[in-house]
């Protein structure tokens, strides 16, 4: 795919400035979207465009927006999900340090079509330079009229705002992030009520990932069908794939969604470093179930991962070579879920705790007969019975691990 819709300007100079956005008609779809669309002809663009979100989840973000009841006494919000806490992710981070504009650009066109005049973009604590490149940004918009009252005098006011989180992973989950942008302890909300009837202050809200609302100019500026052809039918546009691990190339790639995973591994990432075998294959950040090697030959997009038992989740593609242990990454994933559960529900705060202490006993040497079996029934309690998708995303992953290789560790269990 030659054309690029979200990293085509990564590689100019100062690009986040917003001189430099002008010069390369940045905020043209802003323009067209206020002066020339009715908030119903964006909603009905976007559905069309078949623009999944990018968080995760992929659920259509046209008809998420459409849950937002048009007409209420309370302030509608936009919550940006910039958290970015899933291990091998770091695609948002290049948008909002190469093109935060382009960003701000889909916030404008989103918050106009719902009938929203405050959004908050969410980034993680971490994320400290990245997060003053976007105040810079926003304040720039602010100053050329981008921002604040009466926009390009269309009548539309809104304002942004940066909140920069505390470091929990389980903010990336939409309720927590919520509660944290309420200034609590970031906990999952019961769901229902969503978000989009009871969200932010308890008003109607649209919480979308950086990746999505970034693909909105295109669509305005294209048209649906352009986005559609881009991706697949059903999944429109590209998707940014980041790439980690044992591989010659490692970095971001923007590809088509349906872009076959062996592809982006041996073409666009120039195959495995060193002359190594490929081992497994974490698809779609930490969370996503592994893929053996026999495996890869696969189109990454949200169907075809969910039919092979793993899933798309945030396109992060992490590369296991032959000579990593496979309990290695098993006490990863165990130790990262164990650290990051929030607590609030038992299967998960006692699961993933006892799961973490028998995967480090097996990795001092004491491991047990029994432990593997263990380790299964403990995942599957969890699986399904918590509040939040952390629940599931420990879960799933650590039972994908023991089912795929489990005589490899099994060897590292003494009798």
């Amino acid at each position: 795919m030659k054309e690029k819709i979200l990293s085509k300007h990564f590689v100019l100079e100062n690009f986040y400035k917003i001189d430099v956005y002008l010069q390369k008609k940045g905020y043209q779809a802003v323009k067209k979207a206020l002066n020339e669309k009715t908030p119903e002809n964006i909603l009905e663009e976007v559905k069309a465009a078949n623009l999944r979100g990018r968080g995760g989840a992929g659920f259509p973000a046209g008809v998420k927006w459409s849950f937002v009841p048009q007409q209420v006494d309370k302030p509608k919000y936009l919550c940006v999900n910039a958290d970015e806490g899933e291990p091998g992710t770091f695609k948002d981070r290049y948008i909002m340090s190469h093109d935060p504009h382009l960003l701000l650009e889909g916030i404008i066109i989103t918050s106009y079509c719902v009938g929203i005049h405050t959004a908050f973009i969410y980034i993680r604590g971490e994320y400290e330079a990245v997060a003053l490149r976007l105040e810079k940004a926003i304040s720039e918009a602010y100053k050329n009229g981008f921002l604040g009252k009466n926009i390009l005098e269309s009548g539309f006011d809104l304002d942004v705002y940066v909140h920069r989180g505390a470091g929990a992973y389980i903010c990336g989950e939409e309720t927590a992030l919520l509660e944290s942008l309420e200034g609590k302890r970031g906990n999952p909300r019961l769901k229902p009520p969503f978000p989009a009837s009871i969200g932010l202050f308890q008003s109607p809200t649209v919480i979308n990932n950086v990746e999505t609302l970034s693909n909105i100019p295109s669509i305005i500026l294209k048209g649906a069908k352009w986005f559609c052809k881009k991706g697949l039918p059903e999944d429109g546009g590209t998707r940014i794939f980041g790439v980690s691990g044992m591989v010659k190339k490692p970095g971001i790639y923007e590809l088509s969604i349906g872009t076959n995973l062996k592809d982006i591994i041996f073409k666009h990432a120039k195959g495995m470093a060193e002359g190594k075998k490929l081992k497994a294959v974490i698809p779609g950040g930490l969370s996503a179930p592994i893929l053996k090697a026999d495996e890869i030959d696969i189109k990454m997009d949200f169907d075809s991962l969910v039919n092979a038992n793993s899933m798309l989740g945030s396109a992060a593609i992490v590369v296991i070579d032959e000579d990593t242990s496979i309990l290695d990454v098993l006490k990863v994933v165990t130790r990262f879920y164990s650290h990051e559960s929030c607590g609030q529900c038992t299967p998960c705060r006692i699961g993933s705790s006892w799961i973490n202490k028998i995967v480090r006993r097996i990795c001092d040497g004491k491991g047990k007969n029994g432990d593997i079996d263990n380790i299964i029934r403990l995942a599957s309690n969890i699986l399904g019975n918590t509040l939040c998708p952390l629940g599931d995303a420990a879960a799933m992953p650590i039972l994908a691990i023991i089912k795929k290789f489990r005589e490899e560790i099994e060897s590292y269990v003494s009798n």
